[in-house]
């Protein structure tokens, strides 16, 4: 027979199950909604290129439809996968945890994309202009709709993501899960972590290195800051909660 631990291991499985499940079809329906407006999606995502994009091959048609699907399908799911994660540890979270994670959850939506706005009104139109101007009066620039959208994908998504971590580290600084004064002293491998990728997302050439290297690490920066004010204001109140139970004495 199955001890209570086995028993509660068990529950704890299929509840996560449960939430998995329910965050995948959530996927799989605005994966389909983003597959019915793909040519809005894609004329807007054209943007003012001026022309038409290449394609090489007929796969090429299916890779471009997928991609902004998916996209979409990322986008629309986060508030729905946050939800679920909020379901599945509330039973383990204190009264005050609870609104707090609640809180948090329209948050995670609307900074994705705020990041994503800011990756798609900033830095990919001047990147793109940067590596434009190299090649003029040397080449005909002309691009194949894999390319380009590869291109504003990784200079859009990184970001959507990015701007989801100083929320992510209040939560879990509010969960005494992490400490931002440990944080702050690993400040100098966090930039160095934070260079690689934007070299790895990035173009290679050293401007656009920086140009997506600073906006990560005020981020983070960004990040640290919020995270002690929410330490802080914890420590208050633990503080004042102890006071209160002190008996009072002459």
């Amino acid at each position: 027979m199955l001890t209570d631990k086995e028993l509660n291991l068990v529950e704890h499985l299929g509840e996560l199950r449960k939430r998995l499940i329910i965050s995948s079809l959530a996927f799989l329906v605005f994966l389909v909604i983003g597959f019915v407006y793909v040519k809005e999606i894609y004329l807007f995502f054209m943007g003012n290129l001026g022309y038409k994009l290449l394609i090489l091959g007929p796969s090429d048609i299916m890779w471009i439809y997928f991609h902004i699907a998916a996209v979409v399908a990322g986008a629309g799911t986060i508030p729905v996968a946050a939800w679920q994660g909020w379901l599945f540890v509330k039973p383990a979270l204190k009264p005050m945890e609870r609104k707090i994670a609640f809180a948090y959850i329209p948050a995670l939506f609307f900074l994705f994309i705020a990041g994503m706005a800011f990756g798609y009104y900033f830095i990919f139109p001047n990147i793109m202009k940067f590596l434009i101007h190299l090649s003029n009066d040397m080449m005909t620039t002309s691009f194949t709709a894999d390319k380009y959208f590869s291109f504003l994908i990784n200079m859009t998504l990184p970001f959507g993501v990015a701007f989801e971590l100083p929320l992510v580290a209040m939560f879990l600084t509010t969960l005494g899960i992490v400490n931002p004064y440990r944080i702050g002293k690993l400040r100098k491998y966090a930039y160095f972590i934070l260079v690689i990728i934007a070299s790895m997302i990035s173009p290679p050439e050293f401007i656009s290195h920086i140009s997506v290297a600073i906006p990560l690490i005020l981020i983070y920066e960004i990040s640290v800051v919020l995270s002690k004010i929410v330490f802080k204001r914890k420590q208050a109140r633990i503080q004042a909660i102890h006071a209160d139970e002190e008996p009072f004495t002459d």
